[in-house]
């Protein structure tokens, strides 16, 4: 190669001036002054040629990658709907089994109440039969004190009936929650 023209390229690439509007004429000043290098330009080209054709494979399969994913994601989409539906469909199937327990949990709890305020009531007749009878002051006959106790033993009988039946009422109200914590699941 010439070392003028080769002064020439580096101090152009020294002063950091960019190449001149037309390649073409540099190559024929290089050809000119150096034709054996026309074989490196050859395989520069080549070489250039094979690195476009590789980007514009990657390119290609860059988009085809991507419409891929878009569709993927698409129909990940779909089914995720598809499968919401399914699911939300499916526990519909549950909801009288779950309506009918919230119905029987609701009427036990009203039961329960109202057996309470009974037994509120009888445990307050039992006291007042109880204070009554160890009353000195108003004397008794043996009829009104056989009758009270008779009363008395009559509450008692009563409260103890009803507390069994609140003890079941709150068994039955447990039930009723683990059935319906179980429908959730």
């Amino acid at each position: 190669m010439d070392y003028g023209l080769m002064l020439i390229v580096l101090s152009v690439g020294i002063a950091g001036c960019g190449p001149p509007a037309n390649p073409e004429k540099l190559r024929e000043e290089v050809l000119k002054a150096d034709p054996l290098f026309a074989d490196t330009l050859a395989k520069r080209d080549d070489l250039a040629n094979r690195i476009a054709l590789f980007q514009r494979e990657l390119d290609l399969k860059q988009s085809q990658a991507e419409q891929k994913i878009a569709q993927l994601r698409k129909d990940l989409a779909d089914v995720r709907q598809q499968v919401t539906d399914k699911t939300e469909k499916v526990k519909t199937l549950l909801k009288p089994d779950r309506e009918r327990l919230d119905l029987a949990q609701s009427l036990a709890v009203a039961d329960r109440r109202a057996k309470h305020s009974q037994r509120a009531s009888i445990g307050h007749a039992i006291s007042q039969l109880r204070k009554a009878l160890k009353q000195t002051a108003p004397p008794w006959t043996e009829t009104e004190r056989a009758r009270m106790t008779k009363e008395l033993d009559a509450h008692l009988q009563e409260a103890q009936r009803l507390d069994q039946e609140i003890a079941l009422l709150n068994e039955h109200i447990r039930l009723l929650k683990i059935k319906r914590i179980l429908l959730r699941l």
